[in-house]
């Protein structure tokens, strides 16, 4: 798979801007207006101490806010349909950065992220599906959190359908390097 596929847009969000040449030209937010984004994918009191990044063109992480509770936080990307802002912890940013670069991620190191926007219009079955297609098993969820990282074992404690119903908990992506639990909020 070449690393210029387009990527489910729960995650485009990291990439953002560095797929820019693969996304449709968009107005540049203000540092103002993509901070107010990126607090709104996490609860109030997370938000407010965490550190708020955005992605480059060249694909380099600026940040706009430095924080100091662990948390970091990125702004809707506006090259995907409907809100995707995230939040963070450093091990789910790890997570999330071997996902990007089809390497496997530690298990064991747990990672927690907040998309209380929503935003996950995806493959259930294929970490790297660019848009629904006949068996990819295209899943759209509201507002949510996701454990990432974990030991497989925890994993088989919640359903793994390849069509879940995404207003309880599931596993995205079973049986990947990338599984992963996703929590419904809302």
């Amino acid at each position: 798979m070449s690393t210029s596929t387009l990527i489910p847009r729960w995650l485009l969000v990291v990439m953002a801007f560095a797929t820019i040449g693969h996304a449709p030209a968009v107005m540049a937010a203000s540092d103002a207006q993509m901070i107010k984004s990126a607090m709104s994918a996490a609860p109030k009191k997370v938000a407010a101490k965490a550190s708020i990044v955005t992605m480059t063109a060249d694909g380099t992480m600026r940040t706009l806010r430095e924080g100091s509770n662990g948390f970091t936080c990125m702004p809707d990307n506006p090259a995907t349909p409907g809100p995707d802002p995230m939040c963070m912890d450093k091990a789910a940013m790890a997570w999330a950065m071997a996902w990007i670069g089809h390497t496997t991620p530690v298990v064991g190191q747990i990672g927690f992220m907040y998309m209380l926007e929503g935003g996950t219009d995806a493959s259930n079955t294929d970490p790297y599906a660019a848009k629904p297609e006949p068996g990819n098993h295209w899943v759209k969820t509201g507002a949510h959190v996701m454990i990432v990282g974990a030991e497989p074992a925890f994993y088989d404690m919640y359903p793994k359908d390849a069509t879940p119903n995404t207003a309880v908990p599931y596993v995205m992506w079973p049986g990947t390097p990338y599984q992963h639990l996703m929590i419904p909020v809302k």
